[in-house]
């Protein structure tokens, strides 16, 4: 009897047990369904071009080739009248006439059974977007995303073989920070096709990053340091005009690291016919026609950049030079560009160096792509490789006691930054480890 007494209060303490179980397995679940039913409100709002999206039926989407921005909202059951109205109440704040084939789109849609499209927003690059919206009242405007700016500070050895972009490669660096340190800084100073072994830089740039969590690049440099051949060469940031925003770098002692003139229109191109007055030409069976330019060969679509500051004089098309642009740079200099695809700067227009005025074409009298770069000097045209050019404007006295006490805590930044420490292969330590 005992026994029997045991295994009756052993069964209704394992049936207690299992109840128990289940009970507590369905307080979860019910929890969990809560949980997922409350999903809009506990989880975090997805805000993005300044909506919350959570609030939407959200669609993304290209420009398709032929694509307008009535053609996708007709296909998104939009009238025709409706789509009028927009346009015509928008066209003043923004212009949609010609969307960009493979650029992305979104549409924020209500958020019901019908799906009615009401707000189109255009995304033009990674940070510009226009929004047009049409859910209550008609309104268009153009903004930005939230872009933040983050300091930081790399350092390098070259090595045997390897030019500055590999080792910042290396280092996980972004390209343009090398392309920025051979164009904008140290164009004039250093041959970055000629960098010799031992030699090593420092460099305090700026990332920008869109939503804190994007990254978009290196935006600027501000201080950079360089040993070529054993001989240094520092540069800093400083802005030299504050109505027009121009900035410059400048060495340790104030002088402009600048020249007045690039020495190329053209990135990345060779130099395919150089100025030459006694020049023949076989299809003009060998007459000279002299040829008062310097021909730069690159692809079609390449960018030309204006060569120094100055004001767009001209910006128009004649049957020999085919789309061209002139600048003023002073009442001594003038620089034109020839055989432009197209002309990206009006007439009036002030440019800064490096600033594109068009891109690289075949338009004109022209037996291929290149861009003809003439140079005058006191009105008449010169080869600009024979000129003594002038350096870039030099800092003024007043401005060079500022600039000298800018630059004191950032130099001081720079020295501080440490330089990476070389990986030894086996061999070099075997032949160090005999010369000790």
């Amino acid at each position: 009897m005992e026994r029997k007494r045991i295994k009756t209060l052993g069964r209704r303490f394992i049936i207690t047990l299992i109840i128990g179980i289940m009970f507590c397995s369905c307080k979860n679940d019910n929890s969990i369904q809560n949980q997922s039913k409350g999903i809009d409100v506990d989880l975090k709002d997805h805000c993005e071009f300044g909506f919350n999206l959570n609030n939407y039926i959200v669609k993304r989407d290209t420009i398709k080739s032929g694509d307008t921005f009535g053609l996708i909202m007709e296909h998104h059951n939009l009238s025709y009248p409706e789509i009028y109205n927009i346009v015509e109440n928008t066209k003043q704040d923004v212009d949609i006439s010609t969307l960009q084939k493979g650029k992305p789109y979104v549409l924020l849609c209500s958020k019901d059974s019908l799906e009615q499209p009401q707000r189109f927003i255009y995304q033009k690059n990674i940070e510009d977007y226009t929004v047009i919206n049409f859910k209550d009242s008609i309104y268009a405007y153009n903004s930005k995303k939230p872009i933040s700016y983050v300091e930081k500070t790399a350092s390098g050895i070259i090595t045997k073989g390897k030019g500055i972009s590999v080792i910042m490669e290396e280092q996980g660096l972004s390209q343009v920070l090398a392309y920025k340190m051979a164009d904008d800084i140290y164009a004039w100073t250093i041959d970055f096709r000629r960098l010799q072994e031992g030699d090593r830089f420092k460099v305090i740039y700026t990332d920008k990053y869109i939503n804190d969590s994007i990254y978009a690049g290196v935006s600027h440099i501000k201080a950079a340091y360089f040993e070529h051949n054993k001989e240094p060469f520092y540069a800093f940031d400083f802005e030299t005009d504050t109505i027009r925003g121009f900035s410059d770098y400048f060495s340790e002692d104030a002088k402009n690291l600048r020249r007045a003139f690039l020495k190329s229109p053209v990135k990345f191109s060779r130099i395919s016919s150089r100025y030459n007055l006694k020049r023949r030409i076989a299809h003009y069976n060998y007459k000279i026609k002299p040829h008062r330019g310097t021909d730069f060969a690159a692809r079609k679509g390449t960018p030309i950049l204006a060569t120094a500051n100055g004001t767009v004089t001209k910006s128009s098309y004649t049957r020999g030079n085919g789309k061209y642009v002139k600048i003023r740079h002073n009442a001594t200099y003038e620089t034109q560009y020839l055989h432009m695809s197209k002309r990206a700067v009006k007439v009036g227009q002030f440019v800064k160096q490096s600033d594109v005025i068009g891109y690289v074409g075949s338009t004109g009298s022209s037996s291929g792509n290149h861009v003809c770069y003439r140079f005058w000097k006191n009105g008449k045209e010169v080869d600009p490789f024979k000129q003594k050019l002038p350096e870039a404007e030099p800092i003024t006295k007043e401005l060079k006691i500022k600039y000298l006490k800018t630059i004191q805590p950032i130099k001081a930044q720079l020295d501080t930054i440490a330089y990476p420490k070389l990986k030894i292969e086996p061999q070099e330590k075997a032949l160090i480890s005999k010369i000790n």
